[in-house]
């Protein structure tokens, strides 16, 4: 007599897996708190400066991306990471977030819950520049501002020696239904070794700006560009990728009829990854 097939798990048994796992998760959020309060007594003798680490970030959320599987939405596991790692890194060094809400309120403010959680304090600002001009009186605050258009040139703030950089592109994961999907830069003070600069950041001005020049431009890079008039020229945000660099965007600025008038490295952040609507990752 052939056997039965074994019952499948009473809906108490599968309670008391979730319950278990449950457990066990908060367990490993007191012993990772528990690292990073002996992390902190280290940090005081062994290392100075800046507790974010965008190099680390972008490591370990790639790893998370690799590794994910299964019905959770990826976008629930990035958040979850991402509260995780800014609380942590509040409670080694405490910060605000100041952010630009003239691109659109809700949108920010849904992008700072998303990416640090509600434990890390929240101030707005009706414009980036005021919201960068922040971070550089503070000692180690962190502003978001938008990474697509602006109405000022804020990146100018960001051209001295020892001014907050350009550090991360936020989301990290991107796709079109994402719950926090408005593109932010995020600018702070980091020290060298934390950078990642698979990406870099140029502010660029030039004379000569029109409609014809910004075309040329638009094969080879993200651009935000804001207007000056007096030099009937304008201020350009250009981030630039390992597919290019920045001589082969002055090229193509001289050879569209501008002129360029100075350059500086503003910042670097990651690649992005990039989910299609399959889902897949790419």
């Amino acid at each position: 007599m052939s056997q039965r097939p074994p019952a499948p798990p009473s809906l108490q048994e599968l309670r008391k897996e979730i319950d278990a796992i449950d457990e066990g998760m908060h367990r490993l959020l007191m012993q990772r708190a528990d690292i990073i309060d002996r992390l902190i007594q280290v940090k005081q003798t062994q290392e100075v400066g800046s507790a974010f680490r965008p190099a680390r970030e972008a490591s370990m959320m790639r790893d998370i991306v690799q590794r994910h599987r299964g019905i959770l939405p990826l976008d629930t596991v990035e958040s979850i990471w991402r509260v995780i790692i800014s609380t942590f890194t509040y409670v080694q060094a405490p910060f605000s977030v100041h952010a630009d809400i003239s691109v659109s309120e809700p949108a920010m403010r849904d992008s700072v819950r998303f990416h640090f959680g509600f434990t890390v304090p929240y101030v707005a600002h009706f414009s980036a520049q005021a919201a960068v001009e922040a971070v550089a009186k503070s000692k180690g605050d962190l502003a978001l501002v938008s990474a697509t258009s602006s109405r000022t040139p804020w990146w100018l703030e960001l051209e001295a020696d020892g001014a907050p950089k350009i550090i991360a592109r936020l989301p990290f994961v991107e796709r079109a239904d994402h719950p926090a999907a408005l593109p932010v830069f995020a600018v702070s003070r980091v020290a060298d070794s934390a950078v990642v600069t698979e990406v870099e950041t140029f502010s660029v001005r030039v004379s000569g700006w029109n409609a014809e020049v910004a075309r040329a431009l638009s094969p080879l890079a993200e651009i935000v560009a804001v207007p000056d008039t007096a030099f009937d020229g304008a201020a350009l945000l250009v981030s630039v990728t390992s597919a290019t660099s920045i001589d082969k965007i002055k090229a193509a600025l001289i050879e569209a009829g501008a002129s360029v008038r100075s350059t500086a490295l503003v910042g670097s952040h990651a690649t992005r990854y990039t989910v299609p609507p399959t889902g897949s990752k790419s």
